[in-house]
């Protein structure tokens, strides 16, 4: 039996135990989603919960591989106040909770002028807890007893790795992915750290993802099943880890990564770090690589818009159908049907449903706007709602049934109104994230499945060749790449040669000339807020 790497890789919504052998093929994955705690009325981590089946996977696996090496992987926004040996002292937050337009006062009162702010940072004022500097001030509001206490303020990949280490550390892609935390011209801690009482909590130096933070505790190796000597690396972003495949291949500057799930995250990697001036104040912002160079970027809950209204167009129909059935006994099933509505197309159903698409586009009459969470994308301040026929419904109205938008009835041409919401929001991401002609676009992730949006993107963007990737767990798949790294001590660019990434062109659809002014009235009706 060969040696195995194993990939911890906390998304949001779903846990994975993935296992890699030494030539970056996926042996097994293992998949498991936590009930958020509830800790004074906010929704909190299952830090605990999560560590029990991390553990309980890995002996399972154990098993069946020689594991030599576990990397991790996290969702960003997202730190653990711990005591000196890793213990949490707070609750773990969700970065969703949003604590008020009052509280974003104080802690910008605190922090400084968030223009400033994001110039030095590379950080946009995001809504809810997603600049984690926020999630810091907040817990320190809310248990100000337990904020002293802190020792370390660990990065979410470092708290896992201090779990199974007993080390702290960190590393360049979690700690400068809209933190407020890293100042990029400081190349440090910025001030915001320090007016948080962070001095000596953070832990120093910045190192590479691919490093060996240490080796895996006594008693994780009692838990797990693996021996002593199995290393841990130090851990990378999961957006990050998406992106390391493309700069290990050597794909430059000239391409923008579209990685999709909750949320849909744009990345153009670029040579040097800066904003220009009418960026300032706008949601685009600077990750850093796990080369700890800049990569534009910008964000967008698609995979959340997504699923909440395929939710809401299920709803919909099952009223209808129950209304059908009351009078007609043998109408179809309720449940199966409204499953297909919501579910994403198969290759060849976006040319079927093309004059579906052409239709709305002409008619320029129905239309769905964003924002599910508010300030979460690229248009803070947008309400969600369906519009027909210049009448706006709330969101909200919808699901309670109180507004009922006719084109909601239509299965199919809701999916297609909500397609072309995602793909317009996509394409104005993309142009934030610094879209040229002619720069490629790799579409990967959750939307790779979606024809029908990947047929819009591609005709409404014909300046630019988009493709889809054979990266069916893109993250995983990256955070291997540094598992391996770390276990032969070289960098990931030497093991180019070990994988390909497929480029399948999406092919554009058909008969949308009316596209761009769509577009127009998608953008005026978002602009008139109301």
């Amino acid at each position: 039996m060969g040696k195995a790497l194993a990939v911890i890789d906390i998304g949001m919504t779903n846990k994975k135990v993935a296992i890699y052998n030494l030539r970056l093929e996926l042996l097994a994955i293992e998949k498991k989603s936590f009930e958020p705690l509830i800790a004074g009325g906010i929704e909190s981590h299952d830090l605990a919960g999560m560590e029990s089946w991390f553990f309980s996977v890995l002996k399972a696996f154990s098993r069946r591989f020689d594991i030599a090496a576990i990397a991790v992987c996290t969702h960003g926004a997202t730190f653990v106040c711990t005591d000196a040996k890793g213990e949490p002292v707070l609750p773990c937050f969700f970065y969703t909770h949003e604590p008020g337009e009052a509280f974003q006062r104080r802690f910008y009162a605190m922090a400084g002028d968030p223009e400033a702010l994001q110039a030095a940072t590379g950080t946009p004022n995001l809504s809810a807890l997603i600049n984690p500097a926020k999630g810091l001030f907040f817990a320190r509001e809310l248990y100000p007893r337990a904020y002293e206490k802190t020792e370390l303020a660990l990065p979410y990949p470092q708290y896992w790795g201090m779990r199974l280490t007993g080390k702290a550390g960190v590393e360049g892609t979690y700690i400068g992915c809209h933190t407020y935390l890293y100042d990029w011209n400081k190349g440090g801690y910025s001030s915001v750290a320090e007016k948080l009482g962070l001095d000596g909590k953070l832990p120093s130096p910045l190192r590479n993802s691919w490093e060996v933070l240490g080796t895996i505790l006594p008693e994780v190796a009692r838990r797990t099943g693996l021996s002593e000597s199995t290393i841990v690396t130090m851990g990378i972003h999961d957006s990050n880890a998406s992106l390391l495949p493309y700069l290990v291949k050597g794909f430059g500057t000239e391409f923008i990564v579209n990685s999709t799930g909750t949320w849909c995250v744009l990345m153009h990697p670029q040579e040097h770090y800066g904003f220009v001036p009418e960026e300032i104040g706008k949601v685009v912002f600077f990750n850093r690589s796990a080369y700890n160079k800049p990569v534009k970027t910008a964000i967008f809950l698609g995979g959340k818009e997504y699923e909440v209204w395929t939710g809401v167009f299920r709803a919909q129909e099952k009223r209808v159908l129950e209304k059908r059935a009351a009078a007609e006994p043998s109408a179809p099933d309720a449940a199966s049907s409204a499953i297909e509505a919501g579910a994403p197309e198969a290759s060849g159903a976006a040319a079927r449903n093309a004059s579906v698409y052409a239709d709305i586009v002409s008619e320029c009459s129905s239309f769905i706007l964003p924002e599910i969470v508010p300030g979460s994308g690229q248009f803070p301040g947008s309400i969600p709602q369906a519009v027909e026929g210049g009448i706006r419904y709330g969101l909200s109205d919808i699901e309670a049934g109180r507004a009922k938008p006719a084109f909601l009835a239509d299965p199919a041409k809701a999916k297609a109104v909500l397609n072309l919401s995602i793909a317009l929001q996509t394409i104005v991401a993309l142009e934030r994230a610094g879209l040229a002609d002619r720069q490629k676009i790799f579409t990967e992730g959750g939307f790779r499945n979606n024809a029908e949006y990947n047929a819009v993107l591609a005709a409404a963007l014909p300046e630019n060749p988009l493709f889809l990737t054979d990266m069916s767990e893109a993250t995983s798949f990256g955070t291997a790449l540094t598992g391996l790294a770390a276990l032969e001590g070289k960098s990931p660019s030497d093991l180019a040669g070990l994988f390909s990434i497929a480029q399948i062109p999406a092919q554009p659809m058909r008969g949308l000339g009316g596209f761009e002014a769509y577009k127009k009235e998608w953008l005026r009706l978002i602009a008139e807020r109301r």
